[in-house]
């Protein structure tokens, strides 16, 4: 193929480990040569951007004997590296496919669009950053989909790693195509691509999933029918969409009626040796979850609802994963990541704990998703190698009726104390967080947000404040599932009387592309119908929807249409209480009486107490937590 190129043999400086693998690091040790299999000219990294996205080699990167595993994984965010890099799930599961010794996990990126051309231009498959194999060589290609615009990259993915872009044409030859994550709780928009999704916490069932991989490998039938047993399987061959456009799917055969989430009692050690990027990545930090879970009951957060319950990791726990990670990373910052990192238990006291890791290695520490509050900001005052003067909170809604209806329990009070302390520490800057389109907004709803942004100015003429504002989008598994979503036009009048109302020189004000979250709504809507539009949009050219300078609202809408669709029903239309979903077959814990019940609640403007310090709300994780399979015998501490 021409000249050879730098990456078809390098040469690798790492540490043999006990198990049989080589760990690379940048501590000094034996070097070996390692053949890849594809061979990539040395011409396209000069016709690339970015070219370092597709070398691999990076610090902490895993090669295994490709012959000697039985088992092979290619693991996939499906987004450009510099965002699928900074995704938390792949790490866990590189760390734990690649700790079994006779299993090999690479990963995989989507090409950028410019590297994509080159592929096909040159008839050249799309290759794990280990060891060049083309995707099409390993035994399971595993999506993780946290965001429905990458929906798109993953056919991309598919059809230049050599795979059929449909499952049904798929034969015992190809990959076992799987996917999990947050968007996968409702699964239909991509069934026509994915052979098997997993529902929930997959940590607990890899060895599970790892045996049954092996022993079905040869006979594809087989071994998607042995996948359905593993409890929170989703195979949707195994069922079928009834007629008339109808929502629902039933089961064929055997297949359960429900695929219940799988979740854990508790979580395992963090990742303390993930990849370090060559690129800055879009989180440029180490990150560590302390937590897992919110009871705060946020009625449009679907986050907050699958979820549940919380678990905490220990401070010692935290600790030892701050170390090792300040240890094989070399980050000069450290993130405790955390959907509600306020509720944490003894949050001060870990701060404490994790003051001299910090200050020993010069490495910042940083605390997101922290609630309003002045101990809030006395918390970030204390913060080893606090940065910037920067702070950001969520009000969500502008009037505090608002908030209560959907149970987002921030008063004004709370708000301007917390501005009192940020004022009095120093801090010069404000990022708020806003939404429009929430159920029962009215008019002045919309207007309280410029209201509450010039009384927040007024308070100090030195303050500068960023606003952002985004479109409700009502996800599946929340109280919200069942309203329209405002259209395209409706938000963008919203958004002219902010405009109109904050022209102010100290306030910057930024909003979400109405037509991008329609699109979005659409996705996580959609049932199966839907993805005729998605592999009809990727023909069309859709590629990296998530992306301002990618996004072609024209391209989806003929894609829709094309497909005897439009946007507006999935996005638009109000379902009724009792209607069908899409998603009625998946049981993420919360029940469809709870969420009805939310949803009363919201309308009528009442609010719901968290549950670990107030009265059981009965929203059904308890029952989940004690069936599922995983946890048997474990006891429950409840939501």
């Amino acid at each position: 193929m021409g000249k050879e190129s730098i990456l078809g043999t390098r040469t690798l400086c790492g540490q043999r480990l006990s198990n049989g693998f080589m760990q690379l690091s940048q501590a000094p040790g034996p070097t070996i040569m390692w053949p890849y299999t594809v061979t990539i000219p040395e011409s396209i990294f000069h016709n690339v951007s970015r070219p370092t996205r597709y070398a691999g080699n990076e610090w902490n990167s895993v090669v295994k004997d490709w012959d000697s595993a039985s088992l092979r994984f290619a693991l996939c965010y499906p987004d450009v590296y510099e965002v699928g890099t900074s995704n938390l799930a792949i790490p866990i599961l590189y760390e734990l496919l690649n700790a079994l010794p006779e299993v090999l996990a690479e990963r995989v990126y989507p090409p950028w669009v410019d590297m994509e051309e080159q592929l096909r231009q040159r008839a050249l498959a799309l290759f794990s950053l280990e060891t060049r194999h083309a995707l099409h060589e390993f035994d399971v290609l595993a999506f993780s989909f946290g965001y429905e615009l990458t929906y798109t990259n993953a056919l991309t993915v598919l059809d230049l790693g050599g795979i059929p872009l449909l499952r049904e044409e798929r034969t015992t030859r190809h990959p076992i195509v799987i996917a999990g994550g947050s968007a996968v709780s409702n699964p239909e928009p991509m069934s026509d691509f994915i052979d098997a999704f997993f529902i929930g916490e997959v940590e607990g069932s890899i060895s599970v999933l790892v045996e049954v991989l092996k022993e079905n490998r040869g006979d594809r039938v087989r071994l998607l029918s042995a996948l359905a047993c593993v409890p929170g399987v989703y195979v949707p061959s195994l069922y079928r969409a009834l007629s008339g456009g109808s929502a629902s799917v039933i089961p064929v055969g055997d297949a359960l009626h429900t695929v219940q989430r799988q979740l854990l009692p508790s979580l395992p050690p963090s990742p303390s040796r993930p990849v370090v990027p060559f690129l800055e990545a879009v989180h440029d930090y180490g990150s560590i979850e302390i937590q897992r879970g919110c009871t705060r009951g946020c009625r449009f957060c679907q986050a907050g609802m699958i979820y549940r319950p919380v678990r905490s990791r220990s401070r010692a726990e935290i600790v030892a994963s701050a170390e090792e990670m300040v240890k094989n990373c070399g980050y000069s910052e450290l993130s405790l990541l955390s959907l509600s990192s306020s509720d944490y238990p003894d949050m001060e006291e870990l701060v404490t704990e994790l003051a001299p890791v910090c200050h020993r290695s010069n490495v910042a520490l940083s605390v997101p998703s922290l609630r309003l509050g002045p101990e809030s900001v006395r918390l970030l005052e204390t913060l080893p190698g606090r940065r910037g003067a920067s702070f950001t909170f969520a009000p969500e809604a502008g009037t505090e009726r608002l908030r209560r209806a959907i149970n987002k329990n921030v008063t004004e009070d709370d708000i301007f104390t917390t501005l009192e302390a940020l004022l009095q520490g120093g801090w010069s800057k404000l990022k708020l967080y806003f939404m429009i389109g929430l159920p029962t907004e009215t008019p002045d709803d919309v207007a309280g947000i410029a209201d509450l942004i010039r009384r927040i100015a007024g308070v100090d003429r030195g303050l500068r404040i960023n606003v952002s504002v985004n479109l409700l989008v009502p996800k599946a598994h929340t109280p919200s599932q069942w309203d329209a979503q405002d259209t395209p036009e409706e938000a963008e009048a919203k958004i002219e009387v902010l405009r109109k109302g904050l022209r102010l020189d100290r306030v910057k004000l930024s909003w979400s592309d109405a037509r991008t979250s329609q699109l979005e709504a659409a996705l996580s809507r959609g049932d199966r119908r839907v993805g005729t539009a998605i592999l009809r949009a990727w023909k069309l050219g859709a590629r990296f929807d998530a992306w301002g300078e990618r996004f072609s609202y024209g391209i989806w809408e003929t894609a829709f249409q094309e497909s005897g669709l439009t946007l507006a029903e999935f996005a638009n239309r109000a379902r009724q209480d009792d209607e069908a979903l899409p998603w009625d077959h998946i049981d993420m814990g919360v029940t469809r009486r709870f969420l009805l019940s939310e949803k009363a609640r919201m309308q009528a403007v009442v609010q719901t107490g968290d549950c670990r310090t107030d009265r059981c709300n009965a929203c059904g994780i308890e029952a989940l937590y004690a069936a599922c399979p995983t946890q048997a015998g474990q006891a429950s501490t409840g939501p």
